[in-house]
């Protein structure tokens, strides 16, 4: 099954609309004004909140805490590596690999793929195509998904910062 993610821009918070492949709505993602670290809600379409990510603030590395329903089911942790990125998830016999930068990585089990998650170009804001192998996986993956891409947004923004201030010092 195929989940589409799409990145309200002009937001005041963080929000993402999922649509299933028929463009049905599925689930709304939205983040918390003026919270302490990040902090993410995931609903479905009925507005009922079926999950939860939430930022370990200290940290060596960037974590991300899921629950779902209630009860925390892992946790998604930036590794440090020299050449390229990766993720752990502790908690889960999980694996990812693939493309972070690019926006196209896949989610494995011991059994085989569990998601695959390619970056789209449909006009302002992020789009992401998720194929889910199995459809009661659906929730989990979306936090997946959203736990990574704030990871990466977190880095594009350190990175842009960088910038700013290396041109006002010259």
């Amino acid at each position: 099954m195929k989940l589409y993610m799409k990145q309200k821009v002009f937001s005041w918070r963080e929000r993402f609309f999922i649509k299933d492949e028929g463009g049905n709505d599925c689930y709304t993602i939205e983040g918390e004004i003026l919270s302490i670290g990040r902090k993410l809600h995931i609903k479905n379409a009925n507005g009922e909140v079926v999950a939860y990510i939430h930022q370990k603030l200290i940290a060596f590395t960037p974590r991300f805490f899921i629950e779902i329903d209630g009860k925390e089911v892992c946790e998604i942790i930036k590794e440090i590596k020299l050449f390229k990125q990766s993720y752990r998830i502790d908690g889960l016999p999980l694996h990812l690999d693939g493309n972070f930068m690019g926006r196209e990585y896949n989610l494995n089990s011991h059994d085989g793929p569990v998601m695959q998650i390619r970056k789209k170009m449909l006009g302002w804001g992020d789009s992401y195509e998720l194929d889910i192998a199995d459809p009661k996986d659906e929730v989990l993956c979306l936090c997946i998904a959203m736990a990574i891409e704030c990871v990466l947004q977190e880095n594009e923004e350190a990175e842009t910062n960088a910038l700013i201030a290396n041109e006002h010092k010259k």
